[in-house]
């Protein structure tokens, strides 16, 4: 059904993940550093891809990679960071023509590939660090990008609830660090620590597309061995037994009450499901929060916006890899109790089976078209496959697909019971109601 096979090979360093696929007439190569989220060093880690995008010893500026990119008939290029659970992970993308495609281009997979490595191991230096110059831009860059948060008030309402949620876990940290950091980096304390992330994270390389795999192996292999060779290995170590810490009883439920001049106030709502990737109810909870807010039919869209328009928005997602379910919705700040009440009935109506089979049918159909939706972009299938790494855990999406697809009415019911409400936060206006 789904098109593609999965060969990993565990190498000294470094996992190579080869996904063989007819489905793309590209080749995708994806990187993944995984490290632990860490407050000391969470901002060197979000400024990186900032620097790596900037240049190589042989491609010295930025315009200097885009011709080389243009030349390999208009590759792709994307360097980014990002939180799952307690993991930073850093990701380089590269996609490809496959040149079995592209007449007279035998030779753009292993142009490619070397372009990558690249980018991931020879960064551009002056005096044996990052260039200052670049360090310094590139900081006023990053600069923006966190203080952008205070424009987006539904993204700074869901940083501030995993912050009071989360206040003794590393899950607080923003993915994009800390603005007090930013002096103290230079390019020499930046350098080291992304030579130590090297040796010490663990990197998975994804290579995707219709290919031949020993081509790719023969190509890819020496390059990271030669780059990695003083590597000893590649399991994270991790800091402590807290890092991968998924299970937390709720001992009393938070209020956390922000106030700030703005029109809409946003009500989010963070509960704890205690369920990961690895548990046995986790396409139970895929279920759940399908029927609770997961898609326009769920009960927070019908009960919350619908049927009372007490909210622009209400929707939950789930933390696959936190064991999380969060809530948000944006409200008109006099109807704070009212939605807050009535997404609590929510959680109770699901609690007590308050759904019919067919709405669970819809649900489990939904999802599962949304699970092949994503697998048919490249980038998708790789973030899925990518979860398994995460959660040191095989499960398939196809695995997946049918145990969403066999999950009873009861099962949804007592997953939904492990629903414990951890944390309440509201961003509302300055002189509403509430202050009476």
């Amino acid at each position: 059904m789904l098109g593609f096979t999965e060969r990993i090979k565990n190498e000294k360093g470094f996992n190579l993940h080869f996904i063989k696929t007819k489905k793309y007439k590209t080749l995708s190569i994806v990187v993944k550093i995984k490290g632990n989220l860490e407050r000391e060093t969470i901002t060197k880690r979000a400024l990186l891809p900032y620097i790596l995008q900037q240049g190589t010893e042989n491609y010295a500026t930025k315009q200097d990679l885009q011709k080389k990119l243009a030349d390999l008939y208009g590759a792709t290029l994307s360097i980014d960071g990002g939180k799952k659970g307690e993991s930073h992970i850093l990701s380089l993308r590269l996609e490809l023509a496959n040149e079995k495609f592209v007449p007279d281009a035998s030779s753009i997979t292993e142009e490619g590939i070397a372009l990558l490595i690249e980018l991931l191991f020879n960064p551009r230096k002056v005096n044996g660090s990052f260039d200052n110059a670049v360090i310094l831009r590139e900081k006023d860059t990053l600069l923006r990008k966190i203080q952008s948060v205070q424009d987006d008030k539904m993204a700074y309402a869901n940083i501030r609830l995993i912050e009071e949620m989360c206040e003794n876990e590393n899950y607080r940290l923003h993915v994009h660090g800390y603005e007090e950091d930013l002096a103290e980096i230079d390019s020499t304390n930046l350098y080291n620590y992304y030579k130590k992330m090297l040796m010490e994270d663990q990197i998975d390389i994804y290579i995707q597309g219709d290919y031949d795999e020993e081509h790719i192996n023969d190509i890819l292999s020496p390059m990271l061995h030669k780059q990695l060779e003083d590597k000893k290995s590649n399991v994270l170590t991790e800091k402590s037994s807290k890092q991968k810490q998924t299970k937390k009883e709720v001992k009393q439920p938070k209020e956390i009450i922000e106030k700030q001049q703005l029109q809409q106030a946003k009500l989010h709502i963070g509960y704890r499901t205690n369920v990961t990737f690895r548990d046995d109810d986790y396409s139970a909870l895929h279920v759940f929060n399908g029927l609770f807010g997961g898609f326009p039919s769920s009960k927070l869209f019908i009960n919350v916006r619908e049927k009372n328009s007490l909210a622009y928005y209400a929707a939950s997602r789930m933390e696959s890899q936190k064991g999380l379910l969060l809530v948000f919705s944006g409200i008109a700040p006099e109807d704070y109790e009212k939605a807050r009440d009535i997404i609590r009935l929510q959680v109770e109506a699901m609690k007590n089976g308050d759904f019919s089979l067919e709405d669970m049918q819809q649900i489990k159909e939904l999802i599962t078209n949304q699970l092949l939706e994503t697998m048919d972009h490249p980038q998708g299938l790789i973030e899925l496959l990518y979860q398994q790494v995460l959660s040191d855990w095989i499960l398939p999406p196809k695995q997946l697909i049918d145990n969403i697809n066999k999950v009873t009415k009861e099962d949804v019911v007592q997953v939904a019971k492990k629903l414990e409400e951890d944390t309440l936060y509201l961003l509302t206006t300055k002189g509403d109601a509430s202050d009476e």
